[in-house]
C-alpha cells in the first residue's frame, strides 16, 4: 500500500519532459499550453522545424524552457533524428504524445491506392515513434508515459448527410487509419505494461479549426451532437494533462473520448 498522493500532486508534470508531434495545430498548440501549465518541459515537434521553435519560443511565454525540433513521422529516417535531437536538447524524455496527422484527400468514390497507404503511414510513424520512447525508457530504466491522438471516428462511422453537398466524405482511410490507433493502443499496452510504460489514446471528437472549417458542415454536425456545438481546442487541456500525468496512473490500453456526447447515441 502507498500513501495517498494529494490530488494537486496527482496532476503535477513537474520535472517531466514531453515529446508532442503536431505541436502547432489547432489541438496541438493547445495540448502543449496544457503540458506546460502542469509544469512539464515540452519538446515540441513539427515537419518544419522553423514552425517547432516558434511554438517552443510561445510556450516560454507561459514559463520555463521548452524546445522545438523538426520531425516528420512519415518518415523513419526523420523519426530517428527528430527524437534523438529531443533527447540531446532536453536530457531525455519522458512522455510522448503522437498528435502529428498527414491528411490525404480523396473519399469514398475518388480515393486511390497511393492515397489510402499514405493515410495509413501515419499509425507506422505513430508505432515507430512509440518504439523509439520504449527503447529510450528501457536504457534508463524509467517509467513512462505514450498518448496516441485517435478520434471518434475510430469507433463510429460518420453521418453521409452531414457532408453532402458542402465538402467531401470524412475519408473512409482516416476511418481506417484512426480504428487503427486505437487498437495499437491496446495491444503496446498490454505489451509494455511489464515495462512499466503506460500506453493510452485519446479520441477526439468534432473539434474543427474555426479559422478553415465550412460553417454549413459545423451547423449539420451540431444537429448530430447532444450537446449541440463543437468542441474548443481549450477543452482538450484537462484530458491530456490527466493521461501524461500520475492522475491516471491506474489507466493503460484505454480510449478517452472526448466528442461532445457524439458516441453517446
Amino acid at each position: 500500500m502507498t500513501s495517498e498522493r494529494h490530488v494537486n500532486d496527482l496532476f503535477d508534470l513537474t520535472g517531466k519532459v514531453v515529446l508532442i508531434t503536431g505541436a502547432g495545430g489547432y489541438l496541438g498548440s493547445a495540448m502543449c499550453r496544457a503540458l506546460v501549465e502542469a509544469g512539464a518541459t515540452v519538446v515540441a515537434s513539427s515537419r518544419r522545424a522553423e514552425w517547432a521553435r516558434q511554438v517552443a519560443e510561445e510556450l516560454e511565454e507561459i514559463g520555463g524552457q521548452h524546445f522545438g525540433v523538426e520531425l516528420d513521422h512519415m518518415d523513419s529516417g526523420s523519426i530517428d533524428q527528430g527524437f534523438d535531437e529531443a533527447v540531446s536538447l532536453a536530457g531525455h524524455v519522458d512522455i510522448l504524445v503522437n498528435n502529428g496527422n498527414e491528411g490525404v484527400g480523396g473519399d469514398l468514390t475518388t480515393v486511390n491506392e497511393e492515397q489510402f497507404n499514405r493515410q495509413l503511414q501515419n499509425a507506422t510513424g505513430f508505432f515507430f515513434l512509440a518504439r523509439r520512447l520504449h527503447d529510450h525508457l528501457g536504457e534508463r530504466s524509467a517509467a513512462g508515459t505514450i498518448i496516441l491522438i485517435g478520434s471518434m471516428y475510430g469507433v463510429v462511422g460518420s453521418y453521409p448527410d452531414a457532408y453532402e453537398g458542402i465538402c467531401t466524405a470524412s475519408p473512409v482511410a482516416y476511418h481506417v487509419l484512426k480504428g487503427g490507433i486505437v487498437h495499437m493502443t491496446r495491444h503496446l499496452a498490454a505489451y509494455w505494461a511489464g515495462d512499466n510504460i503506460r500506453v493510452n489514446c485519446l479520441s477526439p471528437g468534432p473539434f474543427p479549426n474555426p479559422e478553415s472549417a465550412p460553417q454549413a458542415m459545423v451547423d449539420r454536425l451540431c444537429e448530430k451532437l447532444p450537446m449541440k456545438r463543437m468542441g474548443v481546442n481549450h477543452e482538450m487541456k484537462g484530458a491530456i494533462v490527466f493521461l501524461a500525468s500520475d492522475a491516471s496512473s491506474y489507466m493503460t490500453g484505454q480510449n478517452l473520448i472526448i466528442d461532445g456526447g457524439w458516441t453517446a447515441w
